[in-house]
């Protein structure tokens, strides 16, 4: 919410409970009226404490209107943000045509996988040997396709950007 609208609604509140303040001041000057006979009915001290009170209780209120008045006329600090755009990267074209038939069925199980994969999967996906697919990962390595980085007990195999 903006400051406006806060300051706004704190006197929205501040005027309701005003008028609170005055129909409760006036039903207890009633109460003390009719409670209140004989030879104090004008000097009687509960007047000078619904008095007090009723002061007291719209110094506070004053106080709220003028914190409302405050955020209203105040604007709020700007704030400078600074974003850094990420460069698009444009897909290269990547020349697969030397690539044996299993080499390019395991680049592009990687490439569909969004470019991140277990080898554990690619050994189950492809339904090859652990060896065969550690070849195959080999070679795609040398020509500086993918990268293979340890997790754990078993290998991440990530394309590469460049």
């Amino acid at each position: 919410m903006e400051n406006k609208h806060v300051g706004m609604l704190i006197i929205g509140i501040s005027l309701v409970i005003i008028v609170i303040i005055l129909l409760f001041n006036s039903t207890l000057r009633e109460i003390v009226k009719s409670s209140c006979t004989g030879e104090h009915a004008l000097s009687c001290p509960m007047y000078d404490s619904i008095t007090q009170q009723t002061f007291l209780a719209l110094a506070i209120v004053g106080i709220l209107v003028i914190i409302g008045i405050i955020l209203i006329f105040t604007k709020p600090e700007e704030r400078v943000i600074i974003r850094k755009v990420p460069e698009k990267i444009k897909p290269k074209k990547i020349d697969l045509s030397d690539l044996k038939v299993e080499d390019k069925k395991v680049f592009k199980m990687i490439q569909e996988s969004g470019g991140t994969i277990f080898q554990a999967d690619l050994i189950e996906k492809t339904g090859m040997s652990k060896q065969k697919v550690s070849r195959i990962v080999d070679r795609l390595e040398g020509r500086n396709l993918v990268e293979r980085k340890r997790r754990g007990m078993t290998n991440v195999v990530v394309l590469k950007n460049s």
